[in-house]
Order: C-alpha cells, then sequence, then structure tokens
C-alpha cells in the first residue's frame, strides 16, 4: 500500500490488556486442563461470550445457558460474576507505546469487541483505556469484528480514513477485515514487533 499511515487503531484484548477465561478457569478446575478445555469448547464457549459482545445482556446469557447446562450453573455464573479474573494484567509494553504515541501527537483509536459492562470495569481498572481519540465498542453499537460495519462506524463517527490508518489486531480474521477495507495492518504478536512497525512508519 502507498504512502505511510498517520492514525494508528489499536485492538484492546490481547493486544493492550490480557484477556483469557483460562486465567479464572484454571484456578476453578484446579489444574485440571482436560476438564476445563472441554467446559470453554462444551459449554461456555467463545461463540457464547461473542454474543455479549454484540451486546446481549450478561443476565440473559447466564440465564440462557445455565437452563441449557443445569449443573454448570455455578460455572457459567463464574464468566460474569468473576470475569475481571481473566484480565490479569496488562500486555507487556503495548501500553507504553501508546502513552508514546499520545506523546507525539499521532491520532490514536480503537476498535474492540467487548461487552459495553465489562468495558467500563475494565477502563476502571486501567484508565489508559479511556485516552483514547475514539473508540468504537462493540457491545455498545451491537457489532463485531470482523463484520466490516463496526470499521465503517469508526470511518463515518470519527472521519477516520482507511488508507491513513495502521490496524493493529491479534486476529487473523480481524487483520484481513481491516486489509480489504484499505487499512495498513500489522498483526500483534508483541511489543517488540509491534515497536519495529512503528518505527518503521516513522510514528516512533
Amino acid at each position: 500500500m502507498a504512502g505511510n499511515p498517520s492514525v494508528v487503531v489499536f485492538d484492546i484484548g490481547n493486544v493492550l490488556i490480557q484477556w483469557d477465561p483460562r486465567h479464572l478457569y484454571r484456578d476453578i478446575f484446579d489444574g485440571d486442563e482436560t476438564l476445563m478445555e472441554s467446559f470453554l469448547a462444551e459449554v461456555c464457549t467463545p461463540a457464547w461470550n461473542l454474543e455479549q459482545d454484540r451486546g446481549r445482556p450478561w443476565a440473559e446469557a447466564v440465564a440462557t445457558l445455565a437452563a441449557e447446562f443445569p449443573d454448570c450453573a455455578e460455572l457459567i455464573r463464574a464468566f460474569d460474576e468473576r470475569w475481571m479474573e481473566m484480565v490479569p494484567d496488562v500486555v507487556p509494553g503495548t501500553p507504553e507505546i501508546l502513552e508514546e504515541l499520545k506523546e507525539r501527537g499521532v491520532p490514536v483509536y480503537a476498535i474492540t469487541n467487548f461487552s459495553a459492562d465489562k468495558f467500563v470495569l475494565s477502563r476502571e481498572r486501567y484508565p489508559f483505556l479511556g485516552g483514547f481519540d475514539g473508540i468504537v465498542v462493540s457491545g455498545e453499537v451491537g457489532l463485531v469484528k470482523p463484520d466490516h460495519a463496526i470499521f465503517h462506524r469508526l470511518f463515518d463517527g470519527f472521519g477516520v480514513r482507511p488508507s491513513e490508518s495502521l490496524f493493529i489486531d491479534d486476529s487473523e480474521a480481524n487483520i484481513r477485515a481491516a486489509a480489504e477495507l484499505g487499512m495498513h495492518t500489522h498483526q500483534f504478536a508483541g511489543a517488540a514487533r509491534l515497536r519495529s512497525e512503528l518505527e518503521k512508519f516513522a510514528f516512533l
């Protein structure tokens, strides 16, 4: 793609803050990896969780799934009630990169698959999540990546031009969608590689 981008667009989960239900359920299942993986593959699945990212209320999600798997009701409730235990810390090095970009006057935005109420909790714990020039939270708009429509919420809502933006995400599907829309892209695999990419584009 010709030309250097002038805007940086971040994903949040596993780019700026860590998120994995295994951080919680490894403790609940007392280290039994087989039982934990079975539960996460068959009960609290990624597809089920994605609907909360799309805006489904947690109370409805938990009640519906607990009715389907009554023997797992307590485990299902933990996904909601102990959600913050799935977020043990920031991703090392990336929040510092975000701050450097802001100090240099680079416009920084975010598009994130995140339930609306859990994003509020995360922003309280990690105040830097409130420092973007604009953010599109999937749970607030009823759309999830990699749907092109959620990217257009950023473009149309904040005047971001795809060809002038660098999109950072850990998901290959999301990266592919962004590239289809004309964005520069970087599939996140650690802060060191991201820093090199940003230096290549003269952001840092």
